[in-house]
């Protein structure tokens, strides 16, 4: 097999059926497969995908027993793919499958990742894209790997490289950071971001934010060091209050309580940096939790 091609799919029965005829249409020309992973979906997405992969035996479904999510929905995808060059797309088409054949050309030449980069997010919300912006640019210096700004999880690998990634056990998973720390031979290409077709965005807030929290912690030691200064800080803080409290009782006794503001001040600013130090230490232990108690990443109910 050529080509595999990864798509998962959560509550879209309102394009399912298009992306797989786009992807057809696209890829006629090229020796592929399509595996469409069901993250859990609710509605019809199941029983559309079970009445249209049949007219290519080479294609699959791998039905989740639940939702598992994006990651690992990706992640089940590698797992079953046979190609000697895989994709990684959003069943959505705001990513376009148009694009692929360009990065068949590129891994041709002999790149092992080629990944798309956005040129503009059409359709998204200027909240979006601006903690978007953020967060590939803090990434980039929180971390030792280079991650490209404005990337998605739209690439593709070559079989090296997906094997490579195949063999990372962690549960907590950021892909396009992970395929960044395998390393290889990679090179991006450019393209505009389309709107949503139909249906609606299964990443809200919430989801968008524990993918950067995996991210974050997931590469990278800089909050663990950033809350050990956040330390040093405060007892300096903490001494200076200390000494202003001694010369304010010894200068202007009559104009002061004695004690309430010093008091006050380290109470409100300490409680607030151990509070947040518990809460980084926190993320990094639940990382660890999940990690010890090596739980499969997805479960299959029907493939």
């Amino acid at each position: 097999m050529l080509l595999s091609v990864i798509i998962p799919v959560f509550n879209e029965e309102e394009i399912v059926a298009e992306t797989f005829r786009v992807l057809e249409e696209e890829l006629k020309d090229i020796e592929h497969e399509l595996i469409f992973v069901n993250d859990g979906s609710k509605d019809r997405t199941r029983e559309i995908l079970e009445e249209l992969l049949p007219t290519t035996p080479s294609n699959k479904i791998i039905n989740f027993s639940r939702n598992f999510g994006h990651q690992a929905a990706f992640s089940a995808g590698l797992d079953h793919a046979q190609g000697n060059a895989v994709v990684i797309i959003d069943g959505d088409l705001q990513d376009p499958p148009s694009l692929i054949p360009v990065m068949m050309e590129k891994w041709r030449e002999g790149y092992q990742v080629v990944y798309a980069q956005r040129n503009k997010r059409a359709g998204e919300t200027l909240f979006k894209r601006f903690t978007a912006f953020c967060f590939y640019r803090l990434i980039g210096k929180l971390t030792s790997i280079d991650i490209p700004p404005d990337t998605g999880d739209f690439r593709l690998m070559d079989r090296c490289v997906v094997d490579q990634l195949k063999n990372l056990p962690e549960r907590s998973r950021f892909l396009r950071g992970l395929v960044c720390w395998v390393g290889f031979k990679k090179i991006g290409v450019k393209y505009d971001r389309a709107e949503r077709t139909a249906g609606t965005s299964k990443y809200p807030l919430k989801k968008m934010l524990r993918l950067a929290f995996d991210g974050i912690t997931g590469f990278s030691s800089a909050p663990l060091k950033i809350s050990f200064y956040m330390g040093l800080v405060a007892t300096v803080v903490g001494f200076a209050l200390l000494v202003w409290s001694i010369l304010e009782k010894f200068l202007s006794p009559a104009t002061t309580v004695p004690g309430w503001a010093s008091l006050m001040t380290a109470i409100v600013f300490f409680a607030g940096v151990q509070l947040l130090t518990i809460g980084i230490l926190g993320e990094y232990i639940g990382r660890i939790y999940d990690e010890v108690k090596q739980r499969p990443l997805y479960i299959e109910d029907k493939k």
